[in-house]
């Protein structure tokens, strides 16, 4: 299990629409397959359609990786995987930003690099660090509404709760609601059974700040 993430180059935004969200979101979904992804092709195949319809009509076979928790940021993101073959994780993630980054340089007139190089990772190697990295990435847009939340806490409770429950670029929102067809990017029956249950701000809270903050 790994915590991987990347930022823009120099900081900059790396999705700045609607669509580059739901485009990153749907080669997340894609590409989690030894076969090719011709993201093109599969939406010349469902043109004039919701793109949600993708989300259920196209079914890789996630033989790369297991995703269990994903979080897109105006100029970073972050992904929890699990591993499932030898270099899984190394052809997926090619896969995803070699097709994201040919995306974003055609539609925005963009040239070079758009992320500050390659992929950190860290090692999630037991239970207590999972919970800690689930909530961390969960908790990311917190910060777009309280900057200093992680220095001074959550001053509005209701406000943060409301937030992340309906921020849609976050594997959160389908743990909250669990019936978007998005939810398909997530391999939601290999998931721990706490990932099922950790639904709340104050549990989110407690898992990464401890006590600090768990009260809101």
């Amino acid at each position: 299990m790994y915590h991987l993430y990347n930022r823009g180059a120099h900081k900059q935004s790396i999705f700045t629409t609607d669509s580059d969200y739901k485009r990153f979101l749907l080669l997340l979904h894609l590409s989690n397959s030894d076969c090719r992804v011709d993201v093109r092709e599969t939406l010349r195949k469902y043109e004039g359609f919701d793109s949600a319809v993708i989300f259920k009509e196209e079914k890789p076979d996630k033989s790369l990786v297991d995703i269990f928790a994903y979080c897109l940021m105006p100029n970073h993101f972050h992904l929890v995987l699990r591993e499932k073959k030898e270099c899984g994780i190394s052809k997926f993630t090619r896969k995803v930003f070699t097709g994201y980054s040919m995306y974003f340089n055609i539609l925005h007139k963009h040239s070079g690099i758009i992320a500050q190089g390659a992929f950190k990772s860290r090692h999630v190697d037991d239970e207590p660090y999972f919970r800690y990295i689930f909530a961390y990435v969960h908790l990311n847009p917190l910060s777009l509404v309280f900057p200093d939340w992680e220095k001074i806490g959550i001053t509005d409770g209701n406000t943060a709760r409301n937030f992340l429950h309906s921020y849609r670029y976050s594997s959160f929102y389908d743990y909250i609601s669990g019936n978007r067809p998005e939810g398909a990017v997530l391999s939601s029956d290999q998931a721990p059974d706490f990932l099922r249950t950790q639904n709340d701000l104050e549990e989110l809270l407690k898992s990464y700040t401890g006590e600090r903050f768990a009260k809101v």
